[in-house]
């Protein structure tokens, strides 16, 4: 077997052109003879027993031609790719094949080679970082959360008043007829919180327990298509008023909810706990964007094999995280409105982006050369197997060393582009970088999706919206 021709093509594939001698298709033939020999009807012999020049001068020739063919295919590519000195990605096809007049045989294959990488500076990446700050009105927040949470809920006996729990029955009606998701029962409802439609809350206030009335609102254009703008009328009944008595802010307090004797000291710890947190989510955003940024160092052509490839991967991840929690993919895409080849396409840029980052890596790792020992390798496994709770014989006997040192070197390579990157001036934050990539800001967003938020933050709900949960999570 020898190369007869070797052409690239566009997006990084290439025609590969292989030759087999006429002794290497005959004794292929042969094999293929021996094992389909015993299927044939020949007259005149036993089944099994007819020679090859008889069963071929009967079908033809070319009789066993397809897998004598298909026998030689992967030995000719593997063939001609060491031949080349070829690195593939992908599964390779077979274009073509002809029988020459000396019955030799040429087989044409199509291989999707593995880009040729060039990267730009990877030492000293910028990108922007928010330098984060606490204040005691950010403190006083989280302490009040953790008051509310603790809590003592108890029934009263009078009008319902903003702040109040609101355990009430409805349904909701659009031009006198019920629509889905507009009914629920015992349902505790915060007054006051935004967690529902616009003046739905309101009509509530001033009712006793024991009262049915209406509510009319209408629903905002921002809901669902069947319902946004269109008028609605609730039949409620209030079942119960229930009030909320925070606990005294006091050294009490943050005995009973930290391991703090005062109060003090435990607002210095809340203070902490909230400026690391805010400093881990800056760190965070900051790798994100040097990750952006070098992946626009990455040039290279990705073959089509490449892409399907690291979509597969991305699929079958999320296939399996939501079977892990009880979900089927193609229901839940379904339930979006997309199916698997849209979600695919949609992908496809995220795909391209992580291919071109895991490419940086590599030609990182080669360009450092970074070192590995015995040890760093012996350590990594007993890693592996402390976390997935395996022994470390059945974790060496799944991924070889030279897995592991490749793994390490890539994860050496990450953290020089990391140790390496650089806080942005000022004036370079906003250069060139979409909003995607800026670092998040400590402060609350603002909502401008188009979704109901009340002052607190808390995604507003309204009858007519199945939301699946009831109302403890609303009410907090």
């Amino acid at each position: 077997m020898n190369v007869k021709e070797f052409e690239k093509t566009e997006k990084n594939t290439a025609k590969l052109t292989v030759e087999v001698t006429p002794a290497e298709f005959d004794a292929a033939l042969t094999k293929a003879y021996l094992k389909e020999r015993g299927k044939m009807n020949i007259p005149g012999f036993r089944r099994g027993k007819a020679p090859r020049r008889i069963i071929e001068s009967m079908y033809g020739e070319g009789v066993f031609y397809e897998d004598a063919v298909e026998d030689l295919a992967p030995d000719a590519l593997d063939a001609g790719i060491a031949e080349k000195g070829l690195e593939t990605v992908g599964r390779p096809s077979m274009l073509d094949f002809d029988i020459g007049e000396d019955k030799s045989l040429t087989m044409v294959f199509s291989v999707s080679l593995y880009p040729e990488v060039h990267i730009g500076d990877y030492r000293g990446i910028t990108a922007p970082k928010v330098e984060p700050t606490v204040t005691d009105r950010d403190v006083d927040r989280e302490i009040e959360r953790t008051r509310d949470q603790n809590a003592r809920v108890e029934t009263v006996d009078r009008a319902a008043a903003n702040g109040d729990i609101a355990v009430v029955d409805f349904e909701g009606f659009i031009d006198g007829a019920p629509f889905e998701g507009g009914k629920d029962k015992e349902y505790d409802l915060e007054l006051g919180s935004g967690a529902f439609i616009p003046g739905f809350e309101e009509q509530i206030v001033g009712h006793t327990a024991g009262e049915s009335f209406d509510v009319n609102v209408t629903f905002p254009e921002a809901y669902a298509p069947e319902i946004a703008g269109k008028d609605a009328t609730f039949k409620v009944t209030l079942r119960e008023v229930k009030v909320k008595e925070l606990p005294a802010l006091d050294d009490e307090f943050a005995k009973d909810v930290s391991e703090y004797d005062t109060l003090e000291e435990y607002r210095e710890s809340v203070r902490r706990e909230l400026l690391e947190k805010r400093e881990a989510e800056s760190q965070s955003a900051f790798e994100e964007v040097v990750m952006a940024r070098l992946v626009d160092l990455v040039e290279c052509v990705i073959p089509d094999a490449m892409v399907e490839e690291q979509l597969d991967t991305m699929i079958n991840n999320m296939r399996y995280s939501m079977s892990s929690q009880g979900y089927d993919l193609s229901e839940y895409l379904s339930m979006i409105g997309m199916t698997e080849e849209a979600f695919r396409a949609e992908s496809r840029p995220d795909a391209e982006k992580q291919i071109k980052l895991d490419l940086a890596f590599e030609a990182i790792a080669k360009a450092e050369d970074f070192p590995v020992t015995d040890e760093e390798v012996e350590a990594e496994y007993d890693r592996l197997a402390h976390e997935y709770s395996m022994a470390v014989e059945s974790v060496k006997s799944a991924i070889s060393a030279d897995s592991i040192k490749t793994g390490l070197k890539l994860e050496r390579a990450k953290e020089l582009v990391l140790e390496c990157a650089k806080v942005a001036a000022p004036e370079e934050a906003h250069t060139g970088e979409s909003e995607s990539n800026e670092p998040a800001s400590n402060e609350p967003e603002s909502n401008e999706s188009g979704s109901n938020e009340s002052e607190t933050g808390e995604t507003q709900e309204a009858p007519g919206e199945d939301t699946g949960d009831k109302s403890e999570e609303t009410a907090q």
